[in-house]
């Protein structure tokens, strides 16, 4: 595995839904590959932080226009 492939599958990696064997050649793949490992700590304390987000309530007047512009956009498909 290189570095690429490592990183397209650390997503499901850290869902927990990639099979034993890719987890198995991801992990042998991080033992030995420093950047890989701080990608991972990297992506892993992005998903924590956005996770914490605090949500913030979209104005009634953007809720109105973003409608409008969906279903005239909708409608011409």
């Amino acid at each position: 595995m290189n570095c690429r492939e490592a990183i397209a599958l650390m997503g499901e990696f850290l869902e927990a839904t990639l099979t034993p064997e890719l987890v198995a050649e991801l992990e042998a793949h991080l033992h030995d590959c420093p950047p890989c490992q701080a990608y991972l700590a990297t992506y892993k304390r992005t998903r924590e932080l956005a996770g914490r987000a605090e949500r913030v309530p979209m104005p009634e007047e953007m809720r109105r226009r973003l409608r409008e512009f969906l279903v005239a956009r909708l409608g011409r498909n």
